[in-house]
């Protein structure tokens, strides 16, 4: 297939990427900056800039595109750029979509979101018939989401990547619990009892994959594990898999020193079922999260372990 991607540079991005080329797939990474290989071509979605051949030119369209949410502490600039870099992205191509005649226009349009659509679920289980919650990252999942309703309208199969947290340990939840957990001082956060939506790398991998040839399949998809655990579960397993103990908790006030506001989201709970993944027929690879962990501790580089 041709595919055109945004946010391919980023963490997920660069792994999808990379397994789509290895599958065959022709991939097209869309740059802000000047173009430096054959691979890329240059958008300006602040300015609500596509070239309409790029999109015309695909089979698929993938967008994973937006600021990082716990990359800097969320001063209101940040936020603002948390928002916009994901709104700004999807709604120009989404129009991009729609500006296209019926029969240019790309079969799919695989775009991210994350399960922070949810709120802070305490210990209801939520699947995708379930509504938005509150706070600031359930408000940007809400404006994300609508951002591609012009693809929708035009006809084009949308599906809202809600994903969790993927496992790796080089990047997301697990890279900066790595070295104090090593070290035997990792813990549970604040009192452990808020529910974690994990999946594995890989796991996430195969499910967009899988995403992108089930043309049954629209509307939003919760890319996460089937049974998701409390952090104090999850503690306790990741302690397990290092070898290591996990008593040392790490207190509600400290985050919220360490973190600010993020600290919030940090702690909410989120017990996030995956309705739509499970009705299609995806199996996991990795069902419980001690594997899911086994497995991200297994891609790390032996030369940090």
């Amino acid at each position: 297939m041709r595919i055109l991607m945004a946010g391919a540079s980023g963490f997920l991005g660069t792994h999808l990427a990379q397994r789509w080329r290895d599958a065959g797939h022709d991939v097209t990474r869309l740059v802000r900056r000047a173009p430096q290989r054959p691979d890329e071509a240059r958008w300006q979605p602040s300015a609500d800039q596509l070239d309409p051949t790029l999109v015309a030119a695909a089979d698929a369209v993938v967008n994973l595109a937006g600021a990082g949410v716990g990359d800097k502490r969320w001063t209101g600039a940040y936020k603002n750029l948390i928002r916009s870099s994901r709104v700004d992205t999807t709604g120009t191509i989404a129009r991009a979509i729609a500006n296209l005649p019926a029969e240019d226009r790309p079969t799919v349009l695989l775009q991210g979101s994350a399960v922070g659509w949810y709120g802070d679920t305490g210990d209801r289980q939520v699947t995708e018939e379930s509504p938005a919650g509150r706070g600031f990252l359930a408000d940007v999942c809400r404006v994300w989401e609508a951002a591609a309703s012009p693809a929708e309208n035009a006809g084009t199969r949308v599906a809202l990547l809600r994903t969790g947290l993927p496992l790796d340990a080089d990047a997301g939840l697990l890279k900066p619990q790595m070295l104090p957990f090593r070290m035997g001082v990792g813990g549970k956060l604040g009192n452990g009892r808020q529910w974690v939506p994990w999946i594995s790398l890989a796991d996430w991998l195969r499910a967009v994959d899988f995403l992108l040839d089930r043309d049954d399949v629209t509307g939003p998809v919760n890319v996460v594990g089937p049974a998701p655990v409390t952090n104090a579960t999850f503690t306790e397993a990741f302690g397990r898999v290092l070898h290591r103990p996990t008593v040392m908790p790490i207190p509600a006030v400290a985050l919220q020193v360490a973190l600010g506001e993020f600290a919030g989201e940090a702690l909410r709970s989120q017990r996030v079922l995956p309705g739509v993944l499970s009705r299609a027929g995806f199996t996991w690879d990795h069902p419980t999260v001690e594997s899911a962990l086994r497995a991200a501790i297994d891609r790390e580089p032996s030369a940090v372990r």
